[in-house]
Parts: structure tokens; sequence; C-alpha cells
């Protein structure tokens, strides 16, 4: 018993899920999406405490899914903390729902829930429960106008926006 109260955990991460009533954007277009995103904001998590200047970089993999690499700052440390991971689709290739992984067979969810259609300039992507959430631009600083329209957004789907942490970003 004690074998399978451990196992459900991790059956569970590897789903890839989804929030209750969340949905993913759809139409999406991964070939517009690879590249580099800036952190601007996120809900709090211990693989990423006390991180500045985090960003992502996504690129294409031959086997069709995307190399992940999650990059930050850690200023008490004085050095880059850096994690490589892979993602797959869940579904639909143009749904902006993937699965991540950065510990071998496990994956949790990446679910893009609001996107620039026009430029995919930024993004707003929550993981598999509503204690996962960022705000992402394609520049270190996000227009405040737009800024403030995703907090909405996100706070209207029933996350704690009040527990955002902005991102610090400097050249270097």
């Amino acid at each position: 018993m004690k074998r399978f109260l451990f196992f459900v955990p991790l059956l569970l991460l590897s789903c890839g899920g989804i929030p209750k009533n969340i949905v993913p954007v759809q139409g999406f277009d991964i070939e517009r999406y690879v590249g580099t995103w800036y952190e601007i904001a996120r809900l709090d998590h211990s693989f990423e405490r006390g991180l500045e200047r985090v960003s992502a970089q996504y690129s294409l993999r031959d086997d069709g899914g995307i190399t992940v690499v999650n990059r930050g700052f850690d200023p008490k440390k004085n050095k880059w903390k850096e994690a490589v991971g892979k993602a797959y689709f869940v579904s639909d290739p143009h749904t902006g729902r993937l699965k991540v992984s950065f510990f071998g067979p496990f994956y949790g969810g990446y679910n893009i829930i609001d996107l620039d259609e026009t430029d995919y300039s930024y993004a707003l992507v929550c993981g598999p429960s509503r204690s996962y959430l960022w705000i992402l631009a394609r520049e270190p600083h996000l227009d405040k106008s737009v800024q403030s329209a995703l907090i909405r957004r996100a706070e209207a789907l029933g996350f704690e926006t009040e527990k955002l942490i902005y991102v610090r970003h400097r050249d270097g």
C-alpha cells in the first residue's frame, strides 16, 4: 500500500495536467513560439526562489518535441542556475497544452492560457494547478497595460495574483 501511495503523485505529475475550468489557447503555432522568453512575473516555487533575470529558451527537437532551457541568476550565490528539459504536446499541436519534464519520465503541465496572437510577444502560462503561473514576454520588460490585463485575466481564472513575484532583469 505504501508503494502505491508513493506512485500515485508521480502518476498524477506524469499526466501533464491542467487546472479545472482552464482552457489553453487554440490556433497555437510552435514555430512562432520557439525562441527566448523572459519571466515578467511568477508565483513562487522552490525551484526558482530568489532567482533574477529568469528566461526560457525553447527550440524544436528532432523527435517533434521542444527542448526547454530555463536560466536564472542567483544573486546570493552570484551564479547562474540552469535546467534543461523537454516538452511535448499533450494532444493537438495547435492547442497550447504541453507536458514538460526536467526529471526523467515525470511530466507536469505547461498550459498557455493567453497569448499575443499577432506577434507572440507575451504569454500567460500555468502549470497543472493554480499554484503555478508565469507571465512571459519576448523582452525583459512588458508594457504595464498589457501586464495589468494579463494579471486581471489570471485573477478572473482563480489565480492568487496578489502573490505574484515580479522578476528583476538587468543587462548582463
